[in-house]
């Protein structure tokens, strides 16, 4: 009898230097199982998804509570991923008031940390943030414990609000109290660290030099990738092809962007020639980063706290931070409901790309929870209490989605951030400032 085909899971394929993660396919898996949802083998992900200014509440909040519920305007673009979306309304993250002003950068700092910060623009002091904790259980897993990306730079010296380190405006992922983790903000550089390499102390005129005289990275792997399709069945020959198409797309859309380095100062606007572009690219590399199991836990910020980004390609006028303290004006309200659908709509493109990738029983993510949220609810009022949270997947059936979840009484942001620990079997006694125990109803 023919023994079957076993493919490690760190595989990758390799011709003339080159190095290409492949996905997670049913051939890594031990002899004699077939992938299902729950399989311990198959891998649980973790993406936390920021984004800046809160939301208009009353267009953001379902009226309905349960299975079923209503979408309002600013959910409408979650419509055809409904059933796969958990809305979770009552929370609060408290830790994350400040002391005086700094709304932005308390609820920033705290957005994964549930802790109050020191309040300096040189002692930084937090903690560890929520998927540190699960990338120092579960990192050596992959080639990258965890990925931080976003859409806006800048570095942490310095102060970006009322006193606040840039550090807490900045930086939603902390390995420890005193160190933010930077995140990385320009597609080419996301690109050449996955798949191609990355030299930090190459000029621009070596990278493009290198770019210009380098084949695409699959060609150079084409006879591994062909001898690799002979042994493998038809579920993982399919979902290798679609993941190589998928690459050799990505690759020549990246490659025809224009990424020259650009300063990021703390009172730059957000104006941006190509935005919705970028975006988009950052979706399709976090994607991508989970497809090829290079990494389990990514955070993503979309724009940095209190966000001055400027939406004229929305026809919206005026920046971000501007429009968010509405003062109860309904044409504020109106172009706040038109930045927040927009930012949905791009929610809903990534996760709309995981369920589209099929994986044991189910899909991609199916296998993973996707955390989003914003350092504060009103833009206005700056409050940290009835915060808007949503989750997306089932986490491996650890949830039970497609349902709008009251809570009351104000219960901590922390109880749902230990729940997830639990779900990614890292349980913790306590978590952030003020955490009192496991987050119920995620699962009936």
């Amino acid at each position: 009898m023919k023994r079957p085909f076993r493919l490690s899971r760190r595989a990758m394929l390799g011709g003339a230097g080159a190095l290409i993660a492949l996905p997670w396919l049913e051939a890594m898996l031990p002899f004699g199982r077939r992938a299902t949802a729950s399989d311990e083998e198959t891998p649980l992900r973790l993406l936390c998804y920021y984004m800046p200014n809160g939301f208009h509440m009353p267009s953001w909040t379902p009226q309905t509570a349960g299975p079923g519920y209503d979408l309002p305007l600013i959910l409408e673009p979650l419509a055809a991923v409904q059933e796969d979306i958990t809305v979770l309304t009552g929370l609060a993250n408290y830790p994350a008031k400040p002391e005086g002003p700094g709304d932005h950068a308390g609820g920033t700092s705290a957005f994964l940390t549930a802790t109050h910060v020191n309040k300096s623009e040189t002692e930084i002091q937090n903690n560890i943030s929520v998927d540190q904790v699960i990338a120092n259980a579960k990192g050596d897993l992959t080639t990258h414990a965890s990925l931080q990306f976003g859409t806006q730079g800048g570095g942490n010296a310095g102060g970006c609000d009322s006193g606040y380190s840039c550090a807490y405006t900045r930086n939603i992922s902390w390995a420890d109290p005193v160190t933010p983790i930077p995140k990385l903000t320009q597609p080419q550089v996301i690109f050449d660290l996955l798949f191609s390499g990355f030299d930090p102390e190459a000029t621009a005129e070596e990278l493009e030099k290198r770019r210009a005289q380098r084949l695409s990275v699959l060609d150079y792997a084409l006879t591994d990738i062909e001898t690799l399709e002979q042994k493998l069945g038809a579920t993982d020959r399919m979902k290798l092809d679609q993941y190589l198409t998928g690459l050799r797309d990505l690759e020549m859309r990246i490659e025809a962007e224009d990424n020259t380095p650009q300063c990021m100062l703390p009172d730059f606007n957000g104006a941006y020639q190509d935005f919705e572009a970028h975006v988009d690219l950052m979706t399709d590399l976090m994607v991508l980063a989970f497809e090829c199991d290079m990494t389990r836990i990514v955070t993503f910020m979309l724009e940095n706290a209190g966000s001055y980004r400027t939406y004229d390609f929305l026809n919206v006028p005026g920046a971000h931070h501007e429009i968010s303290h509405h003062q109860n004006m309904p044409e504020n309200f109106g172009y706040l409901e038109i930045i927040n659908r927009w930012e949905m709509e791009q929610f809903a493109k990534l996760v709309t790309r995981l369920k589209q990738i099929p994986e044991g029983d189910g899909t991609m993510l199916d296998n993973s929870l996707i955390f989003l949220s914003s350092e504060i609810s009103d833009g206005n009022a700056h409050n940290h209490d009835n915060l808007p949270v949503i989750l997306a997947g089932s986490a491996c059936g650890k949830i039970t989605p497609g349902r709008h979840v009251v809570y009351e009484g104000d219960p901590p942001i922390a109880n749902l951030f230990l729940s997830m620990l639990d779900m990614f079997g890292t349980p913790q006694a306590s978590f952030g400032d003020d955490s009192t125990g496991l987050l119920p109803d995620l699962k009936v």
